[in-house]
């Protein structure tokens, strides 16, 4: 089941089905340009696996306030993640960002200082490189830099609150400055497309190397919209196993022992 609140704070929830234990608390932080219902198919198979799931609306970087925005930003996603339970939310709690919303998160899990939220984890899902917009020509060539999947790319134009031509507007450089040299304190997994024009996969190597916690999983053939491009459902295993890893203390609950493939 999928709620929708309208206004300029919206958020689209997705439930756990009826009679299962809720596994965990997701909330997801769009990108440029996206809205809560560009990640409808993403939370709706995590709800279907026992995740509790609530998309927020996109960041709104403020090159003039970076820190100040970065502050409602953090109080926003307390109240998201709070809200998603009558009591406390159902651990762990993870966030899930996309482009701006995971250089968002990465800027703000990684200053000194109280986040305003506190979570278990993080994905960082099409981290872009510094300074990375795409001037692409119009809407189809904005298409094609996010993604090869027919259904996500309908889903984008069918949308009338999708912000096109929004990857041709680079993020605040000192957003992107604080997202590569944060120091996070909890586990973090990276994800990106190894066809994304945007990324700066040497950058994002480096970053996640640096992290004393942290993965990098590098998706064969997606492009910038790694959680919605044509591999969604192996990425979308790749974050269900990392929710199933933080539950079990960062030990894999699959261990591969042998191997012919």
């Amino acid at each position: 089941m999928t709620d929708h609140t309208p206004g300029t704070t919206a958020h689209a929830d997705h439930h756990v089905p009826e009679g299962l234990l809720t596994r965990g608390t997701v909330v997801v932080v769009p990108g440029r340009g996206e809205t809560p219902a560009t990640y409808t198919r993403f939370g709706r198979r995590l709800a279907a696996d026992a995740h509790r799931v609530r998309v927020v609306a996109a960041p709104e970087p403020d090159a003039g306030d970076p820190d100040g925005s970065l502050t409602r930003f953090g109080e926003r996603l307390a109240a998201a993640v709070e809200g998603t339970a009558a009591g406390p939310p159902a651990a762990p709690v993870v966030l899930v960002g996309a482009d701006s919303g995971a250089a968002a998160l990465a800027a703000l899990l990684g200053r000194p200082g109280p986040a305003g939220v506190r979570p278990d984890g993080v994905v960082l899902a099409g981290l872009p490189g510094r300074a990375a917009s795409a001037e692409t020509g119009g809407w189809e060539g904005e298409l094609d830099v996010r993604t090869s999947c027919p259904a996500h790319r309908d889903t984008l134009t069918r949308d009338p609150r999708v912000r096109r031509g929004s990857l041709g507007e680079p993020l605040p450089d000192p957003l992107l400055t604080a997202a590569y040299e944060a120091e996070l304190a909890l586990p973090a997994l990276f994800l990106v497309g190894d066809t994304d024009p945007l990324a700066d996969h040497a950058a994002l190597a480096r970053a996640a190397k640096s992290q004393r916690r942290a993965r990098l999983s590098v998706v064969r053939g997606a492009h910038h919209d790694v959680l919605n491009d044509t591999q969604h459902r192996s990425v979308a295993a790749e974050v269900v196993t990392f929710l199933e890893t933080l539950r079990n203390g960062l030990m894999p609950v699959v261990a591969v022992e042998s191997s012919t493939w």
